[in-house]
Parts: structure tokens; C-alpha cells; sequence
């Protein structure tokens, strides 16, 4: 099973043609679900709905309730921005939490849950956005907590293992990574814990999802890190939804456009018991 997370950059820059790279590296790499953070809607049109009508897939949404610091970044009343999955099985379930956050760096970031049902066993998928203030380590903190307690609350007794996808807007060794994975440090909901898909990465690949090669980066001198992440429970009987590669995907320029400011997170899952 072949899982995508990619934070496609609302309405920034060239968005018009990036809508068209974006879909031409997601034909290529033929998910089969797909988090997506910063997704937008306006005039009765819908990003996620789009994206899902042109590669065949089902789709969830879930807006920001306060989208009007992201509106003044660009000028706009009146788009929508949130997170959404598209899904090659149906949606058959989805629930959104509010991420907590002071009123100072509050934008309205969430989790959306979805469950999918796949013909042998459903699948408990969460895409996320946290707060991306350098300096708001403790907020993501909450918010993972918080994040973590919503997955358990919905995680259901499937035997695929929940899979939690997003824009952490953390590097791999921050507090909120440790906290979140709960293997470095004490989980916030006893017991549960996730692993980086990452750490499966071959370690010569390139790894940085916020790289300083890609303009739209370089244009703000901050330096490269990897803050996008597939985080996927223990796997369940049989080894189902271990990860069995992991690479970076949307990484260069599509007929000279680059498609985000962030690269693709790719991430392989075994789909049956017993898979190597």
C-alpha cells in the first residue's frame, strides 16, 4: 500500500500551475491515500475534490474554523484553507480536532481522521498541521498531545495499524517528534506508540522535505530539515502495515514548476500479513 503525505501550499505563489504539477507527480506516483495539508477552496471549488476526480479516489475535507490569518497572507476573504486524504477506498468515517494554541500563533490548525475501508480490514488514516513558529516547541507539544489522544480515541480495533500522516513543522529529534513517537520518551497516551517511516529510509537518500534547493524555500534563507512525516503504529498480526521503504517524491521542477514549497513523503506499507 502505497501512502503519500505532501503539504501543497494553499494559494501561494504560481498556485495555478502548481495545481497542474501537483497532479502530474501524484499520477506518477499512484497512491493509494494521500494526507494533504494546506489544501484550498473558494467559488464552490475544492482542491481535494478536484485532485480526487482527476486520479479516480475518493476524498475527506475538513476547513480551518479560523482561516483568516492565512487570507491576509495573501489578500484573499474569501478562500478556504484545510487539510483533506483521498483515499482508493471509501471514506467511511471522519472526525476533526482543533489542534490547541495560544492566540498569538492560533490559525486554526487541525487533524482530520478518516477510516477507509479496504475489502479485507479498514484502515484508521489522520492527517495533521501544526503550528509552524520556530519557537513554538511547547505549543507543539500540546498539540501532539492532543493529536495522540485523538488518534486513540479513534483508532478502533482494526488489525492495520493507525497511520498519521502531516506537516509537523519539527525537526526529526525535536521534543514533539520524541514526544509523539513515544519510543524516546513516555507517550502522552500510555502505551501507544508510532514509528518515523523515515527511520526505514535509506540513508544515503535525500531527506530533507523543506529543502533549501526548491526556490520557494531558498527565498526565505532558512535552512533544510525534514518536517513532513508517515508515522505508523506497530505493525499488526503477521507484520500488516510494516513499512517496507520510504523515500521523498515531488522533489524537482514538472515542465519547470515545482509542484510545493515542501517535497513528498512516499511511504510503502504492507497490505497483507506476511509481506517482506
Amino acid at each position: 500500500m502505497r501512502v503519500v503525505t505532501w503539504n501543497v501550499w494553499w494559494r501561494f505563489g504560481p498556485w495555478e500551475d502548481r495545481q497542474k504539477a501537483l497532479l502530474a507527480a501524484l499520477r506518477e506516483l499512484r497512491p493509494d491515500v494521500v494526507g494533504l495539508q494546506e489544501v484550498w477552496a473558494a467559488d464552490g471549488e475544492n482542491q481535494a475534490r478536484w485532485l480526487a476526480g482527476e486520479l479516480g479516489m475518493h476524498w475527506a475535507w475538513a476547513p480551518s474554523p479560523a482561516p483568516e490569518r492565512w487570507r491576509r497572507r495573501i489578500g484573499d476573504p474569501a478562500v478556504d484553507i484545510g487539510n483533506a486524504v483521498l483515499s482508493r477506498w471509501p471514506v467511511t468515517a471522519q472526525r476533526t480536532l482543533r489542534l490547541p494554541a495560544p492566540s498569538d500563533v492560533d490559525d486554526g490548525r487541525l487533524a482530520l481522521y478518516t477510516r477507509l475501508a479496504t475489502p479485507s480490514y479498514d484502515i484508521p488514516f489522520f492527517t495533521t498541521h501544526l503550528t509552524s513558529a520556530p519557537h513554538a516547541s511547547a505549543v507543539r507539544c500540546r498539540q501532539v498531545t492532543a493529536l495522540a489522544e485523538f488518534v486513540a480515541e479513534n483508532r478502533g480495533d482494526s488489525p492495520f495499524p493507525a497511520v498519521v500522516t502531516g506537516d509537523f513543522n519539527a525537526w526529526p529529534d525535536s521534543d514533539e517528534i520524541r514526544l509523539f513517537g513515544g519510543c524516546r520518551t513516555a507517550p502522552p497516551v500510555p502505551g501507544q506508540v508510532f514509528f518515523d517511516a523515515w527511520e526505514y529510509a535509506d540513508p544515503a537518500a535525500p531527506w530533507a522535505t523543506w529543502d533549501a534547493v526548491n526556490p520557494h524555500v531558498a527565498a526565505g534563507f532558512s535552512p533544510s530539515a525534514r518536517i513532513d512525516y508517515i508515522h505508523v503504529g506497530p505493525p499488526g498480526p503477521g507484520g500488516l502495515g510494516h513499512v517496507r521503504a520510504v523515500r521523498r517524491a515531488g522533489d524537482g521542477p514538472v515542465d519547470g514548476v515545482w509542484p510545493s514549497d515542501h517535497a513528498a513523503v512516499v511511504a510503502e506499507l504492507a497490505d497483507t500479513a506476511g509481506t517482506g
